[in-house]
């Protein structure tokens, strides 16, 4: 987290202003503005926390605000305390502490053993504009409730920032979800994020997610997740990223193509190559259907690259699936409410069976690309070299980047394809 002062703004004051509420030092407006309000709230939990009350939130104030960040704490167990008593110390349900702590029994825990106490809240909020930290903090988070839930790295971006994944189940079916190809379709991390989370507490509580079973589920597949493919484009669209070499660079990119509102209508990783098109699937095509709409060079959007899997960041999904060859994928985009399941007249066994059971439970329409887009995208690779069920599915309506409002409408809507996709046709 970055240095956070009064004046400052964006998604990374959202956060620090959900820390400072969920610590009990509000109520505070998630406004994304650091005004008087958010100082006042931030000096009273530096005194309460023997920190320089100084109104920075620096290096460690941050530290001190990391379980109101990721949803759990670390206690180190003193003489006489039971996973009993912290479970009502910390308002942290027995079978939450048992969960985080599988290796431990409630009755005999040595003194200084290490407790992972999950905190009275979610981990992942849907209330408050994605950036790179968000989603690394989501990461440690839900791994540290859940020890069930693998998290990793599949690579690192333009900027090195990590690609996270998340691994859940060990049944033979291999699924691999992604999400926010596109910088200003962030709405999508949030989704998959809190697809993970959902299906944690389900399976932790022995209960079930759409109707089904969440043991069966994991008992089912393997899914992995892929929240974020283009993180440092979200933090350029959702204004975390406001200066610097990287934000130049991006901002004399877009001036050379002002048709592209800077920066919500950013699409393309930090470099100006939109990861959606660099895939080995078409790029021949796709190049010349942006060079006839003028896009040629580094831009906003819609540039393929100077070749495919130029990227680091589809260079890194494409050597993951590769690697992992899942039976099924999902490319979580924004919007239009529709799915897109062929690549050309390629149809995969069983796609079409699958896209009509997604579009059943979610009122999505099953569709076909438009030409002038469907190249060299994920889904079109996948379906060519794999043979098997490949989707872009557009979620919501709107312009993008889809507004946080929609979010609850888009969770319900899609929740059903998250789901069916992990069981077999």
């Amino acid at each position: 987290m970055r240095t956070l002062r009064q004046g400052s703004v964006g998604p990374a004051v959202q956060l620090l202003q959900l820390a400072l509420e969920r610590a009990g030092f509000g109520p505070l407006e998630t406004d994304g503005v650091f005004g008087g309000a958010t100082d006042a709230a931030l000096l009273r939990f530096q005194r309460a926390n023997a920190l320089r009350a100084d109104g920075i939130a620096g290096a460690q104030t941050h530290r001190a605000l990391l379980p109101w960040y990721t949803g759990y704490l670390v206690h180190s167990l003193r003489r006489g305390e039971t996973l009993y008593l912290l479970s009502r110390r910390y308002a942290a349900p027995l079978e939450a502490l048992l969960t985080a702590n599988p290796a431990l029994s409630p009755e005999r825990i040595p003194v200084g053993t290490q407790v992972v106490v999950p905190l009275s809240f979610p981990v992942v909020p849907v209330t408050i504009d994605c950036c790179r930290a968000l989603i690394a903090f989501c990461v440690r988070g839900l791994a540290a409730r859940y020890p069930f839930l693998r998290a990793g790295e599949i690579g690192r971006s333009a900027l090195g920032t990590p690609l996270w994944s998340l691994r859940l189940g060990d049944g033979p079916r291999r699924v691999l979800y992604n999400a926010a190809h596109h910088a200003n379709e962030w709405i999508t991390c949030l989704l998959l994020l809190r697809f993970a989370e959902a299906l944690c507490e389900a399976f932790a509580a022995g209960g079930g997610l759409g109707g089904v079973s969440a043991a069966e589920l994991l008992e089912t597949a393997s899914l992995v997740l892929i929240p974020a493919v283009n993180p440092d484009g979200i933090d350029l669209v959702t204004g975390d990223l406001r200066q610097g070499s990287a934000f130049e660079r991006a901002a004399a990119i877009a001036a050379a193509y002002p048709r592209f509102p800077f920066p919500s209508g950013w699409k393309a990783n930090l470099q100006g190559t939109d990861p959606n098109l660099q895939y080995p699937a078409g790029w021949e095509q796709a190049r010349e259907n942006k060079a006839a709409l003028g896009i040629v060079s580094p831009a906003p959007a819609d540039y393929v690259g100077p070749a495919p899997l130029h990227a680091p960041e589809s260079r890194a999904l494409y050597a993951f699936t590769r690697d992992f060859s899942p039976e099924l994928t999902q490319a979580w985009h924004t919007q239009g409410r529709v799915i897109y399941w062929r690549y050309l007249d390629r149809e995969p066994p069983g796609a079409r069976a699958f896209a009509e059971r997604f579009a059943a439970v979610s009122g999505y329409a099953p569709d076909d690309a438009p030409f002038a887009s469907g190249f060299a995208g994920y889904k079109d690779w996948f379906i060519r070299d794999f043979d098997r069920p490949g989707f872009t599915i557009e979620a919501g309506l709107g312009q993008n980047p889809l507004p946080l409002s929609q979010f609850g409408e888009i969770w319900r809507d899609c929740l059903g394809i998250l789901v069916l996709g992990l069981l077999p046709e």
